[in-house]
């Protein structure tokens, strides 16, 4: 069983679409290991997405990230990572399939609802960054 992140970004929360965002990985064979509802500092948001720092969107993605609770969770499952990724569709709204999160219910390509590791070793660094292992199940 292959274990991920996913988040549901500050835009999720605020529209009430915690639920939804879980009803669908459930609904896809997925399971959640873990799950959290913190308020990420500005210092904290830039941590986790250092690999975008020399990225122009570096700062408006972190401004976004701490500018309100985010609902951290590890999804797991058989091939999770890409199964999560589906299921969320493009970064872009505008380029996601019909039926997935972010052309259903994003708005934009920075309020774009959910985040989900992109490969192993992201989800690995990812994972530990927001759950201790005792707090997986």
């Amino acid at each position: 069983m292959e274990k991920t992140l996913s988040i549901v970004k500050p835009d999720g929360v605020r529209k009430g679409l915690v639920g939804e965002v879980i009803k669908r990985f459930e609904a896809n064979g997925l399971k959640i290991a873990a799950l959290r509802m913190i308020l990420l500092g500005k210092e904290e948001a830039k941590a986790f997405y250092i690999v975008h720092k020399e990225r122009p969107f570096y700062e408006s993605l972190t401004d976004f990230m701490s500018s309100g609770p985010i609902v951290t969770m590890v999804v797991e499952g058989e091939n999770a990572i890409s199964k999560v990724r589906d299921i969320m569709g493009a970064t872009n709204p505008k380029d996601a399939a019909t039926g997935t999160i972010r052309a259903d219910l994003a708005s934009d390509i920075e309020h774009n609802i959910v985040h989900g590791s992109d490969s192993k070793e992201s989800a690995s660094y990812e994972i530990a960054f927001f759950f201790p292992a005792i707090e997986i199940y």
